[in-house]
């Protein structure tokens, strides 16, 4: 997106859905969807655009299991978000998808659209007479998809704990994610939009 070849951004669209949800033991202590699941999809918008997010609309649903609910969780969400340029992320994470570990992201311009995660393992068919993409069998966990990742991760944490480079990722960094999951489970609550400045105070 630095190159402008998408244009303006309009509008990102962020999806992580889990082929089948955790434990229910893991749920109490998760944190919650946002603060568990979709900080990952915050932490990837702000770094893709470059731009802060400055308010939240989020919403949940529970249609799985009770242990979501009696642990004040929901196995389902979306949020809004507004960034500081009033390009709009809409995210949308689920701990069920039986088609497979579906993790996307689409960047949407005004000259142009790209895709991260659209390969032939994606989970998602197309309901065109004849399409056969994707091909491949879906992504079965995070561990399958993310695997390459995880390796490169390690070894970059590696060369900073041993002094060989500078840590890409900033305390900063972690705590914006980490501001917009807050905002968006106040914001699923209160059943009303959150500015993220007040979960910074």
């Amino acid at each position: 997106m630095q190159s402008g070849s998408l244009g303006w951004l309009h509008t990102v669209r962020s999806t992580t859905l889990d082929a089948t949800p955790p434990p229910a033991g893991y749920i109490p202590r998760s944190g919650g969807i946002f603060r568990d699941c979709a900080v990952h999809d915050f932490d990837a918008i702000r770094w893709v655009t470059g731009r802060e997010v400055v308010q939240v609309y989020a919403k949940g649903s529970n249609r799985g299991e009770e242990f979501f609910l009696a642990a004040g969780d929901v196995d389902t969400a979306c949020a809004v978000l507004t960034l500081d340029d009033a390009t709009l992320a809409i995210v949308s994470c689920a701990r069920y998808n039986g088609a497979g570990y579906d993790v996307r992201l689409e960047a949407l311009g005004s000259a142009g659209s790209v895709c991260a995660g659209l390969d032939d393992q994606m989970p998602l068919r197309s309901a065109e007479p004849g399409e056969r993409f994707p091909a491949g069998p879906a992504y079965r966990d995070f561990m399958e998809r993310f695997g390459a990742a995880y390796a490169a991760e390690l070894a970059a944490f590696i060369d900073v704990a041993a002094g060989r480079a500078a840590s890409p990722c900033t305390p900063e960094d972690a705590l914006e994610a980490s501001y917009v999951a807050e905002a968006c489970e106040l914001s699923r609550h209160r059943h009303q939009p959150v500015p993220v400045a007040e979960v910074r105070q």
